[in-house]
């Protein structure tokens, strides 16, 4: 049974609101790294103060956070980046010293966190519409560059809050919103919003979970090989060493690697194929046909296993390399070198029996879903793991089908992003009141 306010906050969920706004975050072209970043977090401080939230909207000092020791990676370059938080409710007066949140807020029951930023769109060609950033909707589907990775549930966060404001709903504990960059390449917006002060009781993360509650993520990491050969000429090869044929033997490695790390997968990734992936994404080799080549360069996506140091992973992948490198006569002497660039994405997990997955698989329920959501865990980094480790209990739950994000046809149903507004509200309402 829904309590009088639960339902009049429900009945003010206004759906053209929620799509029209999903249709304006989606026409920000905000790629990583690109100028789009910086509007769309002045478009979300903007929405959020014509919210009648608390807004904190600041740009970040990158080159004191990148030289943070704890800092999580970025895998593209900025010159500009922003934070934005908004907090509705109940806060304590005080002006913020810079760097800082606010003194003396009182700590927000929940946070709805989004992030902004979304991956290049790639090959045009490939698009089923001309433009990616369309935002075009076909029999109750939006289409698009981050319909699902993660603006769908950005657009839910915000209608959630346009209802409990409608409503006149008085709360008990503040309410946060936090919209973030940089999720996509290591979580740089994220960690630049919790370093500043901004917490909470607890955290849900509108990333898309194809109907099901995700309290857990395995990490990853990007790594770097570059593998040593001997130039030659192609008509005298057996003079050289070719890195190409080299790597062959590492990949071999690798793929042996990959089994072993899956003999036994956390229970919250049973479920999946493959819980801990490796894959080669990129090699490059050689300068010349004629030529042997003397060095081939290959990076990749390795996966971090649910509770496992980062520094664990790493050294399992190096001993791996090792090993195989000790059986050849060449790389005995020439071992790979393997650098880690990019991105830090740690493992993360929700503490088990804490209340926010019950209180979440209600609220769904509550909303409308059809059954009761399935818990379930992602075998991908997300911004879960910095809220995890800053003791903040998190988990995910939004609109749309993470098969579809990073897609040439990346879309999300708007059924879903409007039954996750209701969910996020009755959350929010239960939370916070």
């Amino acid at each position: 049974m829904l309590s009088e306010v639960e339902q009049a906050v429900l009945d003010a969920v206004d759906d053209g609101r929620i799509v029209a706004e999903l249709r304006e975050l989606v026409q920000i072209p905000s790629v990583d790294g690109t100028a789009a970043e910086v509007d769309i977090q002045g478009w979300c401080a903007r929405k959020l103060a014509e919210l009648g939230m608390e807004v904190d909207h600041w740009q970040l000092d990158l080159p004191a956070i990148t030289a943070d020791p704890e800092f999580p990676g970025m895998e593209v370059e900025r010159t500009e980046a922003w934070g934005c938080v908004g907090t509705l409710g109940q806060t304590a007066p005080g002006q913020a010293a810079p760097g800082q949140a606010a003194p003396g807020r009182a700590t927000p029951g929940l946070v709805l966190n989004g992030h902004v930023d979304v991956v290049p769109v790639g090959d045009l060609a490939l698009w089923p519409d001309a433009d990616p950033f369309s935002a075009r909707i076909t029999d109750g589907i939006m289409w698009g560059r981050g319909t699902c990775d993660m603006k769908g549930g950005l657009a839910a966060i915000l209608g959630a809050v346009a209802a409990i404001t409608a409503a006149g709903v008085t709360l008990k504990k503040p309410l946060a919103v936090h919209t973030v960059v940089g999720e996509e390449d290591g979580g740089l917006g994220a960690f630049a919003t919790l370093k500043r002060g901004h917490t909470g009781d607890a955290c849900l993360i509108a990333e898309p979970t194809a109907g099901g509650v995700i309290p857990a993520n395995a990490g990853s990491l990007t790594f770097r090989l570059e593998i040593p050969g001997l130039a030659t000429h192609g008509s005298t090869r057996t003079r050289g060493v070719s890195a190409i044929e080299k790597f062959e033997l590492v990949n071999r490695a690798l793929a042996a690697l990959e089994i072993e790390r899956n003999l036994d997968p956390h229970p919250l990734l049973k479920h999946l194929d493959l819980a801990n992936p490796l894959s080669v994404g990129t090699i490059q080799a050689g300068d010349w046909a004629s030529t042997v080549p003397d060095l081939l360069v290959a990076e990749g996506r390795y996966g971090v296993r649910l509770g496992e140091p980062v520094d664990e992973a790493r050294q399992a992948f190096e001993h791996a390399i090792a090993e195989a490198c000790a059986t050849d006569d060449w790389l005995r002497d020439h071992p790979v070198k393997i650098t880690w660039p990019g991105g830090i994405f740690a493992s993360g997990l929700l503490p088990e029996g804490d209340p926010l997955l019950e209180d979440t698989l209600q609220a769904a329920t509550a909303a409308g879903a059809s059954a009761v959501p399935e818990v379930l865990g992602g075998p991908y980094g997300s911004d879960l793991r910095q809220y995890a480790a800053a003791g903040i209990p998190t988990l995910q739950y939004g609109p749309g089908d993470v098969r579809y994000a990073h897609a040439t046809d990346e879309h999300v149903p708007l059924a879903e992003v409007l039954h996750c507004a209701r969910a996020y509200a009755l959350l929010a309402v239960r939370r916070c009141s």
